[in-house]
C-alpha cells in the first residue's frame, strides 16, 4: 500500500509526534450496510503508520466495518489552541486473542489494567477485535499562531 498523503500545517514527522504524544481518543466514521454514516470515538495508539484500535468482537462498528473498510478518521484538541488531524483510509480486522492492543490502550489512557473498567474489558469471556487504521491521507491543522498560543504556521481555511 503507498504511503499515507500528508498535507496541511506539520510534516509527517509531526503528525506522528503529536499521534504519539496525544491521548485524545480517535473519531472513526464508517458506513452503516444501508448507507447511512456512523461515528464512534476509540482509544487508538499510532504504531508504525498505522492507528490500532481495539473493541468488543460484537460491536456495531466491527458490523460495519466487515461491510464496508472505508473509514474517515480524526485526532483533534477540545482545548484552545486547536489542533490535529484527519483523514481517510481502509480498516482492517482481526481477532486480539491476547488483548496486547486491548491492554497497550489501557496503559495509555489509564496509567494501567488496575481500574474497575480495566478489569471488565480484561475478562476471558470477553472477545476482542484489533483494528488496524492504514490512513491514505492525513490534514493537519494547528490554531496555535491564530489563537496566540505559540508559533505554528496556521492553516489556510480553504482546506477546513
Amino acid at each position: 500500500m503507498p504511503a499515507p498523503d500528508f498535507r496541511g500545517t506539520w510534516s509527517e514527522p509531526e503528525v506522528e509526534t503529536f499521534l504519539q504524544e496525544v491521548t485524545i481518543p480517535l473519531r472513526v466514521a464508517t458506513q452503516r450496510p444501508d448507507g447511512s454514516l456512523w461515528l464512534v470515538t476509540l482509544w487508538y495508539r499510532y504504531r508504525d503508520g498505522r492507528l490500532e484500535c481495539a473493541t468488543g468482537a460484537s460491536s456495531a462498528l466491527v458490523r460495519f466495518l466487515r461491510h464496508e473498510p472505508a473509514v474517515a478518521f480524526e485526532v483533534s484538541t477540545n482545548d484552545v489552541p486547536y489542533r490535529g488531524i484527519r483523514g481517510n483510509g481502509t480498516a482492517e480486522l482481526e481477532p486480539d486473542h491476547d488483548k496486547a492492543v486491548l491492554r497497550a490502550l489501557l496503559e495509555r489512557y489509564l496509567g494501567g489494567t488496575d481500574s474497575d473498567l480495566a478489569v471488565w474489558l480484561l475478562d476471558d469471556a470477553r472477545e476482542e477485535i484489533r483494528i488496524r487504521i492504514e490512513p491514505h491521507e492525513i490534514y493537519s491543522w494547528d490554531y496555535s499562531e491564530r489563537m496566540g498560543e505559540g508559533s505554528s504556521e496556521s492553516a489556510d481555511e480553504s482546506d477546513n
